[in-house]
């Protein structure tokens, strides 16, 4: 999944954008983290961040629409804690944090709701890991069943 700078108006079937904000793409590939980062850099943008709720339920529709009857799914989405960097329980990024923000600044202070994982990611200081965008079957609500991988 990758943030874009886009010029207006952009494809409605790859790309869904905020009134004022950021603008998600999705691309269906099997592709490791790195080449996931190189792909959305080769398209003007960066793999997508999250700085709440709305952006949140934009990305999750489109992934859902992407990801039509292949669910569960994983996404690339620019989550990584770098090595030397430990995991932390207490926050909801585990530790975390949002890489490749392009000219906006990552948000340092993540809602709690941003803050669900389907597993939660291995205890450790010691190496670089990433994480990913977890599509499941619909949600109870009617909406997709979402989490963070490593």
């Amino acid at each position: 999944a990758c943030a874009l700078v886009l010029p207006s108006p952009p494809p409605r079937a790859a790309v869904r954008c905020q009134a004022a904000g950021a603008c998600f793409s999705a691309h269906l590939a099997n592709e490791t983290y790195t080449n996931a980062s190189a792909a959305c850099g080769g398209r003007r943008g960066n793999l997508a961040w999250l700085s709440g709720e709305p952006e949140l339920r934009l990305l999750l529709g489109l992934l859902a629409d992407a990801a039509a009857g292949s669910a569960p799914s994983l996404f690339w989405v620019g989550l990584k804690r770098n090595a030397f960097a430990c995991t932390d329980e207490g926050q909801p990024l585990r530790g975390f944090s949002w890489e490749g923000t392009g000219s906006g600044a990552a948000p340092q202070e993540v809602p709690a709701a941003l803050g669900r994982w389907v597993k939660e990611p291995v205890r450790s200081c010691l190496a670089a890991r990433c994480a990913g965008l977890h599509l499941a079957a619909a949600a109870p609500d009617g909406g997709p069943s979402w989490g963070w991988k490593e």
